[in-house]
């Protein structure tokens, strides 16, 4: 009897003030997302990536029905928002889950709709999703709350490399002109303190609408006449007028440094990040042709 009426008391408690059932499922909707979810959450969580592959346009992604379940399921959903991963909203709108969070990142650093939508290249991102995750999932598994703020200050930790190559490169480059064929590095690039032209060039192929011919033509008399230092190059997202440009600042000497909208497999987010900003750091420092 008191076991039973014990058992009917925890389950009234509401899971904040109750131990949580563990580990906590996490959903999140790109894969740097996730690796924040489980640097923090540890193996108190198990956490699902779904767009993992490299070779997918983020954009365009289609989830499998085995995703929907999964985010049915979950306790936390970590997903970009301002409608970059959409599919993920529609997954959430489509399950009743009152017990769920859903953690969006534009909300946590501001980003609204029509601002760009790659929020990982601002660094002001996954540390405000380490600081957000941190404390949703103390409060909703309070013996865990030391574990939770300790791996927050470890993940935390191995981004200080991060943040001190983006003061590095700015110091050196801050006002250097470049261009890109999408505005995937453009909150990074933002954040080095350089000059990115031919923005509306970049908008249309984001959108997946035909840039303009005089905006065809601005990209293409930058590259040539060396107006820009480096090409970012999106790696994701190729057709036709991008292989086009990236020939043309091939030929013109001038550097291109690809970047991706998803995490290579094996890859740390800091490790992925540096390897780009290094790339980048590189390009810079060529001589112009």
């Amino acid at each position: 009897m008191k076991s039973a009426l014990a058992a009917a008391l925890l389950l009234a408690m509401p899971v904040s003030a109750r131990a949580a059932d563990l580990p906590i499922p996490i959903v999140a909707a790109e894969n740097f997302y996730a690796e924040v979810a489980s640097a923090i959450g540890g193996d108190r969580v198990s956490v699902e990536s779904v767009v993992v592959s490299a070779e997918a346009d983020p954009h365009d992604f289609e989830p499998p029905a085995s995703v929907a379940r999964s985010v049915a399921d979950a306790r936390f959903v970590v997903m970009n928002g301002i409608e970059y991963d959409h599919w993920m909203e529609r997954l959430v709108e489509a399950t009743d889950a009152p017990d769920r969070t859903v953690i969006e990142v534009s909300t946590l650093i501001g980003a609204k709709e029509g601002d760009n939508p790659h929020l990982w290249y601002d660094p002001r991102a996954v540390p405000a999703l380490a600081d957000a995750l941190a404390g949703a999932l103390s409060a909703a598994d309070p013996d865990g709350r030391a574990g939770y703020q300790s791996r927050k200050k470890a993940f935390l930790a191995t981004l200080q490399p991060l943040d001190e190559k983006i003061g590095d490169i700015r110091g050196r480059y801050a006002g250097a002109p470049v261009t890109a064929t999408e505005p995937v590095f453009g909150l990074m690039a933002e954040a080095l303190g350089l000059e990115m032209r031919n923005v509306d060039f970049q908008r249309a192929i984001q959108n997946e609408t035909e840039p303009s011919a005089r905006q065809i033509a601005e990209m293409e008399a930058d590259l040539r006449d060396h107006r820009v230092k480096v090409l970012f190059y999106n790696n994701q997202v190729v057709d036709p007028l991008t292989e086009r440009l990236l020939a043309t600042a091939e030929e013109a000497g001038v550097p291109v440094v690809g970047v991706t909208e998803t995490m290579p497999v094996g890859a740390t987010y800091a490790g992925w990040m540096l390897d780009q900003l290094d790339a980048t750091e590189r390009a810079l420092s060529t001589p112009s042709s």
